[in-house]
């Protein structure tokens, strides 16, 4: 597995080294001993899969408030996605940044999202799955979200927005004093 630092801190995109032949391939999704110095001593706890049926279908972006705060690992496993993440760390020096990545089926790159980070996708094709990997497990009470389309974060999704659900057009604006997410853990690393 490679492990590729991306613009925004400590987030990475995380590229499977297949091993092809004449029946197909093999390759790694997750391996604890080459992850583990990004997953800083946290386990995987759930996994989710999803199915979105249509192409411009948007989900997100969401996260959770410390202490439920997690680091997601996502993966295409079919069609494709434009992922999305967004730094909502206070004090660091991509707050509010966001950076986006193609992941598909094809290319096998897996997005890693730091804890404190808002998350999303929408998809390029019909009929994609994504598989999710999650240090926290999911908690109602602790989550959180920012609208796709938040000026303050702007955003440019790649086609036009055809779905989103209502909760998900429902998260809040930012507000204009927004001073981010405290997380002890990124806090420690600066």
């Amino acid at each position: 597995m490679k492990i590729n630092k991306l613009p925004l801190e400590e987030s990475f995109v995380i590229e499977s080294e297949p091993f092809k032949d004449d029946r197909g391939l093999f390759a790694r999704v997750f391996c604890w001993q080459e992850l583990r110095d990004i997953l800083h001593g946290k386990n995987i706890v759930q996994i989710n899969h999803s199915i979105t049926r249509q192409k411009g279908a948007i989900r997100g972006m969401h996260f959770q408030y410390p202490p439920k705060a997690e680091i997601k690992i996502v993966k295409c496993l079919r069609g494709s996605v434009f992922d999305v993440m967004i730094d909502l760390c206070r004090g660091s020096s991509t707050f509010l940044k966001w950076h986006g990545e193609v992941l598909s089926a094809e290319n096998m790159k897996m997005m890693y999202i730091p804890e404190g980070f808002a998350h999303g996708f929408q998809t390029l094709e019909e009929n994609c799955e994504l598989l999710y990997l999650h240090t926290e497990f999911y908690s109602p009470e602790h989550e959180g979200g920012v609208r796709y389309n938040d000026p303050k974060v702007g955003i440019k999704w790649p086609l036009e927005v055809r779905d989103i659900s209502e909760k998900d057009k429902k998260h809040p604006l930012l507000a204009e004093d927004f001073q981010g997410i405290e997380i002890k853990l990124a806090a420690e690393r600066r």
